[in-house]
C-alpha cells in the first residue's frame, strides 16, 4: 500500500499502478487496495505501535545506550511481556541501536610506500617431502585480559 501511495500521484491513480503490478504476477487489484486503506489497523500492528512508543522511551531515557534485550528486560519489568525476537524487530524498523562494547581493534596499519614480501609459494602450498616447505602466520585473539596475538608456523 504504501508504494502505490507515494506513486499514485505520478502514475494517474491506482488503477493504472494496480493494472501494472498484476502484468508482473501481483494479484493486485483496485478495489482490494481501497478496501485495505480502508481496514482498521490490526491487533498486531497497535500492539507494535504502542511497544515501539515505549521502547523510544526506554532508549532515550538510558541514553541510547540500551540494546534489544535491556529493552526487552526493561519491557517485562514495567509489566509488558514481550517475546525478544518482537523487540529486536521492534527496534529495527525503528531505527533504535545499542552501544557494542569494546573497541574494533586495528592490527595492521598498511604502509603504502612499504614494500610486501613476495608469495615465494605462488600459493602452491604442496610438498613433495616433509621438512622442505613452511608456512607462517599471525593473527589476534579477543581474550577475557585483552587481545592476544597468536603466531604459527606449520610444514607444508
Amino acid at each position: 500500500m504504501s508504494f502505490v501511495d507515494e506513486h499514485r500521484g505520478r502514475f494517474g491513480g491506482v488503477e493504472p499502478i494496480c493494472r501494472v503490478l498484476r502484468q508482473h504476477g501481483l494479484q493486485i487489484t483496485p478495489s482490494g487496495y481501497w478496501a485495505a486503506k480502508k481496514r482498521p489497523p490490526s491487533k498486531r500492528q497497535v500492539r507494535d505501535q504502542q511497544l515501539t512508543e515505549l521502547m523510544r522511551e526506554i532508549h532515550s531515557a538510558n541514553y541510547g545506550v540500551y540494546g534489544a534485550r535491556k529493552i526487552w528486560h526493561e519491557l517485562r519489568r514495567q509489566g509488558h511481556p514481550t517475546a525478544r525476537c518482537t523487540v529486536e524487530r521492534l527496534m529495527c524498523d525503528a531505527g533504535l541501536t545499542g552501544v557494542v562494547r569494546g573497541k574494533k581493534i586495528r592490527t595492521t596499519t598498511a604502509d603504502p610506500g612499504h614494500e610486501r614480501a613476495g608469495d615465494l609459494l605462488n600459493r602452491d602450498f604442496t610438498a613433495a617431502l616433509p621438512n622442505r616447505c613452511w608456512a607462517a602466520d599471525f593473527t589476534h585473539v579477543a581474550a577475557w585480559s585483552g587481545v592476544v596475538y597468536v603466531a604459527f608456523v606449520v610444514d607444508v
